[in-house]
């Protein structure tokens, strides 16, 4: 079965579009392609299809949610996030790094391995603390 991202779905009209992972073109999705009890689909959200030909184009059919929908403990997480004044000065200094490595990289010298990794952690942290 073909799997994708939903680009887009509108739950008060019923329906959306899916982009396949295989390079097919977008593919509808109405609401009665659900699974029961689902009623609407999240941008992003990755789901499994089955694919009927119809007289629009490409539509989805019995479509199985292959990501979690959001929970609880992930609405938690959000409301846990740093204030927004804390992360200022935080991407701040990230600023300031990356200011520094870019002047080493100017000059043709990339940070040594050490330093490079501690870069890198840092980066994933921050990216961490802004992902929603």
């Amino acid at each position: 079965m073909p799997t994708g991202k939903v680009k887009f779905y509108d739950a008060d009209k019923g329906f959306g579009f899916v982009a396949g992972d295989s390079g097919e073109g977008d593919v509808f999705v109405p609401s009665s392609a659900l699974p029961q009890g689902v009623t609407g689909l999240k941008g992003g959200q990755r789901i499994e299809f089955s694919i009927a030909e119809g007289r629009r184009g490409a539509q989805a059919l019995s479509v199985r949610l292959l990501d979690p929908t959001p929970s609880v403990a992930d609405n938690r997480r959000v409301a846990g996030r740093k204030p927004a004044d804390e992360m200022v000065v935080i991407v701040e200094d990230v600023i300031k790094l990356l200011d520094s490595v870019s002047e080493g990289l100017r000059r043709g010298h990339y940070p040594d391995k050490a330093h490079g990794n501690k870069i890198a952690q840092v980066l994933h942290a921050v990216a961490g603390d802004l992902e929603l």
